[in-house]
């Protein structure tokens, strides 16, 4: 009988790196969502890929930056905390941005992790050979990255071998999830999270960090046909909650309507998606608000 190999791999980085991207791409669904707005992801998301007798446990992190308030306070702990108990660190750059003084700051945070370091590139499309190879070759000063390898988590250039190199990592142990299985968070928070993208693909550039939705109630009715969503989006000022809702509605009907094309997709089922836009100033700065919307 074959061994099995398994394994918990954090993905880190600056906002925007496609740290997101690359997990969907591997995985195969969307579990984390995806903008071209920076800190997209607020939480640490777990993905599961199952491979030939072996799983590896992505853990998406949000992405790294000075926090400015208790949101951003709790982001950051979300991203390092898991530096010391993964089986690997898989740490993103940006192609196209090259090597910054916010990755800078991450590096001297990861010359002290535990875990084994893999640099990765991304977005290697968008560059020449030569502009990768000298992000690869100030990659290579760092004595804790283990390797460095190239990709392009758009279009899965590269992909395949960072898989296999992540694969070495993995070590003797449990299957800790079915194989069908490709993430730990509540449907409610998935449902919540595609909502949340939607605003940040629709909306203006001030307006999406201070939006959280919190879903209400899911229910699938007797037929099994149609399962209703109740949500709210959370805004943090009454001129925000105008530009969500739009002139007549006209916004928010947009965001309800691509949400629930997604929602759709998760639960099998036609969605009837109902949404309200509350105002809550300051809730980024509100302990019990973060916890109502799953900032744990």
């Amino acid at each position: 009988m074959e061994s099995f190999k398994s394994g918990f791999v954090s993905i880190i980085g600056s906002p925007n790196v496609g740290k997101s991207t690359m997990m969907n791409y591997i995985i195969g669904q969307k579990i984390s969502i995806v903008s071209h707005k920076a800190q997209t992801t607020r939480n640490k998301i777990m993905g599961v890929y199952n491979g030939k007798n072996y799983q590896i446990v992505f853990l998406d992190t949000p992405g790294i930056t000075t926090p400015k308030n208790k949101l951003g306070e709790y982001m950051l702990k979300a991203a390092y905390e898991t530096l010391n108990e993964v089986e690997l660190i898989l740490y993103l750059v940006d192609a196209s941005k090259g090597i910054q003084e916010k990755d800078e700051a991450v590096i001297k945070k990861l010359r002290t992790a535990k875990s084994p370091v893999v640099a990765v590139i991304n977005k290697i499309d968008t560059v020449s050979m030569g502009e990768s190879d000298e992000i690869e070759e100030r990659l290579r000063q760092e004595t804790f990255i283990k390797c460095v390898q190239r990709i392009s988590a758009l279009n899965g250039t590269g992909i395949d071998n960072l898989v296999k190199t992540i694969e070495k990592y993995l070590v003797d142990g449990p299957q800790y999830f079915p194989s069908d299985m490709i993430t730990d968070m509540p449907e409610r928070n998935i449902c919540a999270e595609m909502i949340r993208e939607k605003t940040l693909i629709l909306l203006k550039d001030e307006i999406p960090h201070g939006i959280g939705v919190d879903i209400e109630k899911i229910s699938v009715r007797d037929d099994g046909r149609i399962t209703d969503v109740w949500a709210i989006i959370y805004c943090e000022r009454e001129s925000h909650k105008g530009i969500i809702i739009g002139k007549g509605g006209s916004m928010l009907k947009k965001i309800g309507t691509e949400a629930r094309h997604d929602i759709e997709w998760l639960m099998g089922t036609q969605v009837n998606l109902t949404i309200h836009v509350k105002v809550k100033e300051g809730w980024r700065n509100s302990l019990s608000t973060m916890r109502e919307l799953g900032y744990e």
